[in-house]
């Protein structure tokens, strides 16, 4: 199959990597792109388009991989082309945007999968792939799974239903990310009151070991999940449930989002420091 990929990120190009894996052409949008991106699309064996309208006028199938806050915006690009086909929604979003999305598309003939990713980049060269998995809801999940049944990327078709996907994706992502948000503000409540020691004596070496490593792991994608933050918020909020766990997660993904991409890993200290009350008011 010819498909579309607009933005070749660290997963969006690793999920091209599976695709071309599989025996498919996957174009991409290279005007205007860093030299990271352009390595990330050559390492995916992707192929390079000039325009959006090339793209549109070669594919059948468009994947959206974005940050959450510009699903929408794509979404609404992919509308105004002119594209008719499949659009697989992929991103972190809640349930009512991905709704939101549908009526967006509806109107073009364009027919939309939702799609949610649980698991880090994955690789076909990877001698130890991540256990990463494409969880698929709606009418057309399957012909996504097909396409990649020869992948490193496994899949799962959740239900006929736009927004299980989603939905999955926010509630895992509500503990596993949520979990690390939490663990680094008592990190950092701890610090101040000056009793992380024995903090660290009262949960074990382990436990405080694990926390550490998941407050520098998360450091350097906080950024991104700043927005997932939200629309996991707006998921609970959906149905009743309260938001403000995640709203809180955002505002320590926010204090956090100075170590972008790190090179070399901060240290604990530089971490705390980023989430100290007193280092931002």
């Amino acid at each position: 199959m010819q498909i579309g990929l607009l933005n070749p990120g660290a997963m969006g190009a690793a999920v091209g990597a599976c695709l071309t894996q599989s025996g498919h052409t996957v174009y991409w949008l290279a005007p205007g792109r860093s030299d990271q991106t352009r390595a990330r699309a050559d390492r995916a064996k992707l192929t390079p388009c000039q325009s959006l309208a090339e793209i549109v006028g070669r594919v059948e199938l468009i994947l959206s991989i974005c940050p959450p806050n510009a699903a929408t915006a794509v979404a609404d690009q992919v509308c105004k082309s002119g594209f008719q086909g499949l659009f697989l929604e992929a991103n972190a979003i809640s349930p009512t945007k991905l709704a939101d999305i549908q009526r967006l598309l509806e109107p073009h003939q364009i027919q939309l999968i939702d799609g949610s990713v649980i698991g880090g980049p994955v690789w076909p060269e990877d001698p130890n792939p991540a256990r990463t998995t494409l969880h698929l809801s709606g009418e057309f999940a399957p012909t996504i799974e097909t396409l990649l049944i020869d992948s490193s990327l496994r899949t799962n078709v959740v239900s006929e239903t736009l927004g299980d996907a989603s939905a999955l994706k926010m509630v895992f992502a509500a503990f596993s990310k949520g979990s690390a948000a939490l663990s680094a503000e008592i990190l950092n409540v701890a610090e101040q009151y000056g009793v992380r020691d024995e903090l660290a004596e009262a949960i074990g070496p382990h436990q405080n070991e694990r926390w550490l490593q998941s407050m520098t792991n998360t450091s350097s994608k906080a950024w991104r999940f700043i927005g997932e933050m939200h629309e996991i918020a707006d998921t609970f909020k959906a149905v009743g449930a309260t938001p403000g766990f995640h709203q809180a997660a955002a505002d320590v993904y926010q204090r956090l989002a100075a170590h972008k991409d790190w090179d070399q890993a901060p240290s604990p200290q530089a971490l705390l420091s980023s989430l100290s009350t007193k280092a931002t008011n």
